[in-house]
């Protein structure tokens, strides 16, 4: 087995070794970015390593990865994290890669390698500044939330784009809940972007008001209150109209306000600024809207970047002038031709993205050709926890461009996550995970159905 966590490593020098790969040492593939892409190339490719003349280095600054679709049920409080993470350092080992914590800070091409900030723990550095070096480089960094350069956006609102940002923002909504149960004090809460996130954590935040008052937080149902704010004309936008519909009309249903073409200019401790001059007062307030690239990308020199700090890509997920460099998932931008539209940053596409790289890597390091890579669109679901789902079938198959709802979308959804899980484990113990899921569900008291449509 491969040593997993990996001790700082002195700086390689640049051999060109794409081509035929000789006896005497491994291509090294760097993964940076440990999330639906990057975890899955990781898994795929170190089990091909040996044949294949090969060795995989995974980079994230978590300590574990949670598929990205299931971050607004942690920030719920609405699933058990332990059961929707895979820690990094044990996959790593069972797995036979190298795992290497830290963030990334800075590219060097020309050397080959990438520069990890220092790791700290409880203000102890316990990781020092290091290189890793590198033959071929996969960036899946992913997104974040994109404030716009708001006044107190960055100040004083809560994100969702990371397992840290999930739990901190879950210990804030613990505290707040004991306090308006204990004081009998209402709860003010808004979100701010209606994409999927934003529409799904809404709907989990009226669920765990249920949950809370079910067991024992009296009335916490009617003194909660939550404002979904949107700029645009409605929720959804890069959903089709029924859905986006549907999905409204659920929302509004389970008494959430939601306010179309509002624009938020500001964030203030006691709530946010509005366009049109008023303001809409909040306790906790979220950002979930746009996206953006990770900030790192803005100081890689020679490569393209968009203004949403993406790296542009070629059809064969190659960066536009370093050939040895790929990216995939949120954080890449794919060069489409005249006419046509960029694949969306979606887990859909990382997981396609991944899958091709995998296909095709291992012929490209031995100087075949890099086959450009083709979305297929096989549709969306959004998930409002116990309250329903709503989806569309996508472009392809005997149903293209259905509507589906209720517990069909739902068993969709799931289906999506057990999928991504036997990726990374296998069939027979993603398995054992669902039926872990299952028994933990059933231990838990019971608590009344909300209801579906």
């Amino acid at each position: 087995m491969s040593t997993v966590l990996a001790m700082p490593k002195p700086r390689e020098g640049a051999r060109d070794l794409v081509g035929p790969i000789g006896p005497s040492r491994r291509h090294r593939i760097v993964i940076v970015g440990g999330g639906v892409a990057g975890i899955e190339v990781a898994t795929a490719l170190s089990r091909i390593a040996p044949q294949n003349g090969i060795c995989v280095t995974l980079i994230d600054r978590e300590p574990a990865h949670v598929w990205k679709p299931m971050l607004h049920t942690i920030a719920a409080g609405t699933s058990d994290i332990s059961q929707q993470e895979t820690p990094y350092i044990a996959h790593a080992r069972r797995n036979d890669y190298v795992f290497e914590a830290g963030e990334m800070q800075a590219l060097d091409r020309g050397g080959r390698a990438v520069r990890l900030g220092p790791v700290t723990i409880r203000n102890r550095i316990v990781l020092p500044e290091r290189d890793i070096g590198y033959d071929t480089l996969i960036l899946a960094l992913g997104s974040q939330a994109n404030d716009f350069g708001l006044p107190g956006v960055r100040e004083h609102c809560f994100m969702l784009d990371s397992r840290s940002q999930a739990l901190t923002f879950n210990r804030e909504v613990q505290a707040r809940i004991l306090q308006s149960a204990g004081l009998g004090s209402g709860l003010r809460i808004a979100v701010v972007g209606a994409g999927a996130t934003g529409v799904e954590l809404s709907a989990e935040l009226i669920q765990l008001a249920e949950m809370a008052e079910h067991l024992g937080a009296a009335r916490l149902r009617e003194r909660l209150r939550v404002t979904l704010i949107e700029t645009g004309p409605q929720v959804l936008a890069a959903f089709p109209d029924c859905v986006a519909r549907a999905s409204r009309a659920r929302l509004e249903k389970l008494g959430i306000t939601v306010l179309t073409e509002t624009r938020v200019v500001a964030a203030e401790q006691t709530g946010f600024i509005l366009s049109d001059g008023g303001q809409l007062p909040a306790d906790l307030m979220v950002w979930a809207a746009g996206v953006k690239g990770p900030q790192v990308f803005a100081s890689l020199a020679g490569l393209e970047v968009t203004r949403n700090l993406q790296l542009v890509v070629g059809p064969n997920l190659q960066t536009t002038r370093d050939t040895r460099v790929f990216v995939i998932g949120d954080s890449s931008c794919v060069r489409a031709e005249q006419g046509q539209i960029p694949p969306p940053p979606t887990a859909q596409v990382a997981h396609q993205q991944a899958a091709h790289l995998v296909r095709h890597l291992p012929n490209w390091l031995k100087g075949r050709p890099l086959p450009p890579f083709t979305f297929q669109d096989f549709g969306a679901i959004v998930s409002l926890g116990g309250y329903g789902a709503y989806g569309s079938l996508g472009r392809f198959g005997l149903f293209s461009g259905g509507f589906i709802r209720g517990h069909i979308a739902q068993l969709g959804h799931i289906f999506l996550l057990r999928a991504h899980q036997a990726r990374l484990h296998g069939f027979w113990r993603g398995s054992l995970l669902w039926l872990a899921d299952r028994i933990n569900a059933w231990a838990r008291p019971r608590l009344p159905s909300p209801g579906q449509e």
